[in-house]
């Protein structure tokens, strides 16, 4: 199968699952994703199905996004051979040079790639430390950096709160998935990369804010709502009870936004 045709095949068999769940899909500010040429998406990392729900966003706008994703998703048998032919990019982070010169390599194609700088999942449901990654490929490519924002699908898949607790997949019907693109921005030939990755924790957060504070995400009264960031009233653990979880990379650019960003305990150090 070619390229292309897995991306079509993986997309109608997505299409399908979510219809039979009765998922909601919403797209916002599609219009901040260039049409054509390359670009550099940075988007939150809430569950392990982010990257379908952005991808098919991305397609709203007739663009096909490679995506930056776990090496051993490789190792699965047709998942292996669907990622390699939808273009996607193994991350090993134990060595992530490889990813970094595929990802330039896409984006010197002209094609949008997308990476998820927490890399990792945040159990607290906020943008948790940075990987100054993103920063570096705009700075030496000089291609925009759309930042993006995914919540709603947590509750299909949701993460632990503790280490003793299973993560497991939670089939709720009628659960409503925003997907939401920022400004574009530049990054000079110049710039700090550490101040330039603050500043997309910022754009992060607050395009991420923006969809958990949306109605129809916002927990009922008394409800205890574990897919949902405490600092916004939900039950899920706070930046710094998530620290076990998380497992940040000690590279990282620890957080000067969002809740607790003061806090030394919030990320590990």
């Amino acid at each position: 199968m070619s390229g292309e045709g897995w991306y079509a095949a993986t997309t109608l068999l997505g299409r399908a699952v979510l219809r039979g769940l009765d998922v909601r899909r919403h797209w916002h500010d599609t219009e901040h994703l260039p049409p054509t040429g390359p670009v550099l998406l940075a988007s939150n990392h809430a569950s392990f199905p982010d990257f379908a729900f952005v991808g098919e966003a991305g397609l709203a706008r007739g663009r096909r996004i490679r995506f930056l994703c776990r090496h051993d998703m490789w190792e699965v048998p047709v998942v292996g051979a669907a990622m390699r032919g939808m273009r996607h990019v193994p991350v090993d982070r134990e060595a992530p040079a490889a990813a970094y010169l595929a990802a330039r390599r896409l984006l010197g194609e002209g094609e949008p790639v997308c990476v998820f700088p927490e890399a990792g999942v945040s159990h607290s449901y906020t943008i948790r430390a940075l990987m100054p990654g993103v920063a570096a490929l705009a700075r030496e490519t000089g291609v925009p950096v759309v930042p993006v924002a995914v919540w709603g699908h947590q509750r299909l898949w949701p993460l632990r709160r503790h280490l003793d607790e299973r993560a497991g997949v939670a089939l709720h019907r009628g659960v409503h998935v925003d997907v939401a693109f920022g400004e574009p921005f530049a990054v000079a030939a110049g710039a700090d990369l550490v101040e330039v990755t603050r500043d997309l924790g910022h754009r992060m957060t607050r395009l991420l804010e923006g969809l958990q504070t949306e109605p129809h995400h916002t927990p009922r009264p008394g409800e205890r709502a574990r897919w949902h960031p405490a600092h916004l009233g939900g039950t899920a653990p706070t930046r710094a009870q998530a620290e076990e979880l998380d497992l940040v990379p000690r590279s990282a650019v620890a957080p000067t936004w969002g809740p607790s960003a003061s806090d030394p305990s919030a990320v590990r150090e």
